[in-house]
């Protein structure tokens, strides 16, 4: 079984996506047959590397709310992602632009490092505060999941895998996905937002048990946990409008 997961670093709904999904493939009975495949996506790519304001002003900027609102809002998810074992750190996070941090994953995929470069960038992200726009930055966080640091300062300083990053946010224009995590199961089930252990659990047996009819993509909707039609809320984050 293939699983296609489409994220951005800066998306909080993401990586707690992340974690949902893992605790379900972990009680997976097939789990060592199941191929995982992290998928560029940006929400944003007109956000410059450089940001100024913290992560509560640049909320309250982009939706016209107040600070104390968008820092609430950021609180909420925050408990979220404590529920699944994450720590979340609003007050220090350093918004950037992740095309670059896009093009890293796609080296090391050629790797054979891409999981554990997209689990690192999250964590760098969410839980570090650490700056995933910077090219020193990326190459050592790099380097922590054993590419070579000057190798991948290289590869940043110049375009590679730019194509890649835009051929899956192509992908997903195709598959008309304006908001993410979103994850497709053998091109035959689409699950959008950080849904439920239970409800990733039941499209993992669905899918294993119909691996051999036709692929036809299905949404699956979990009313504990939907979208909303833009920014960041209980479930994913989407482009805004």
């Amino acid at each position: 079984m293939r699983v296609d997961i489409w994220s951005d670093y800066v998306c909080p709904f993401c990586y707690i996506g992340k974690r949902r999904f893992e605790m379900a493939l972990n009680q997976f009975p097939h789990r060592d047959q199941v191929q995982v495949v992290y998928r560029s996506f940006q929400l944003d790519p007109n956000t410059p590397r450089d940001v100024e304001g913290d992560m509560h002003q640049v909320l309250a900027d982009k939706y016209g709310m107040s600070r104390e609102k968008a820092k609430a809002m950021n609180e909420q998810v925050a408990e979220q992602a404590r529920g699944v074992g994450l720590d979340y750190h609003f007050d220090t996070m350093l918004p950037t632009n992740t095309r670059d941090a896009h093009r890293l994953t796609h080296y090391a995929k050629q790797h054979g490092k891409m999981s554990e470069m997209t689990e690192r960038l999250l964590h760098a992200y969410f839980t570090e505060s650490l700056h995933i726009g910077d090219h020193p930055t990326l190459a050592k966080l790099a380097a922590e999941v054993g590419l070579n640091a000057d190798e991948a300062t290289a590869m940043l300083s110049g375009d590679e895998y730019a194509v890649n990053a835009r051929q899956d946010q192509e992908e997903a224009a195709r598959l008309g996905v304006s908001g993410v995590p979103f994850f497709v199961f053998n091109n035959k089930y689409a699950v959008s937002g950080a849904q439920s252990s239970e409800s990733f659990a039941q499209v993992l047996n669905q899918v294993w048990e119909e691996e051999q009819a036709a692929p036809v993509l299905k949404m699956v909707q979990d009313a504990t946990d939907s979208a909303s039609d833009d920014g960041c809320s209980d479930g994913s984050c989407s482009v805004p409008k």
